[in-house]
């Protein structure tokens, strides 16, 4: 599969000056500018960084990021899920997962993580594929947004549906380990029947494993 990669960006206006969010960005654009030091919900923000960068030269690897001038203040990445991850399978070409968005506390609740996930889906081949995000309670900064469980459920709900996903069942242990707990997914306009088929396979893994043991 040809992972094409098309530039978009907006530019926001912020009481602190002109926010950019752009992408995908390559490693070496990213190699210019400066990574937050509140970026850290994942590892320290150093090391975060280099993993952003190693994200962007993968070739299904997006970045799209939130930059104040030349300082990154957010970011969100899509890459092929985990090969320790059930979502990686079946090997699927045309399935991605949203791996990771962060904004730094000053822009969280004025709608810059939105504004990453709809430049994300500015570029038209997003629409073949599938794209994934795993949500779980335990990575929410709760303590930080004052927010219980539901009502930050309820935040990060609005702000994938701005990139166009929507909740999906499953059977994934972690996921269903507490309700508060979801996958979200949106399959693209071109992603062909037998993918759907095979995303749903994946979302019920340990469905089809049960019934293949009682055969």
């Amino acid at each position: 599969m040809e992972h094409v990669k098309s530039y978009h960006s907006v530019e926001i206006d912020s009481e602190h000056g002109t926010l950019i969010v752009e992408g995908p960005i390559s490693s070496e654009q990213l190699s210019h500018y400066e990574f937050h030091r509140d970026l850290n919900a994942f590892r320290p923000p150093a090391k975060q960084f280099e993993a952003v960068k190693s994200i962007a030269d993968f070739k299904e690897g997006r970045i799209i990021i939130a930059r104040l001038d030349n300082l990154i203040a957010g970011y969100v990445t899509y890459l092929h899920p985990d090969p320790l991850e059930r979502w990686s399978k079946l090997n699927m070409e045309d399935l991605i997962e949203l791996g990771a968005i962060e904004v730094i506390p000053e822009y969280r609740g004025t709608g810059v993580g939105s504004q990453l996930l709809k430049v994300s889906m500015k570029d038209a081949y997003m629409e073949n594929y599938i794209i994934i995000s795993t949500e779980y309670y335990w990575h929410w900064d709760l303590k930080g947004t004052g927010l219980n469980i539901w009502n930050y459920r309820k935040v990060m709900e609005r702000m994938m549906g701005a990139g166009g996903l929507t909740p999906y069942p499953t059977d994934d242990p972690e996921i269903i380990s507490h309700p508060a707990n979801c996958l979200m997914a949106k399959i693209g306009e071109h992603v062909p029947q037998s993918s759907v088929e095979q995303f749903d396979e994946l979302r019920f893994w340990q469905r089809k494993n049960y019934r293949a043991q009682r055969r």
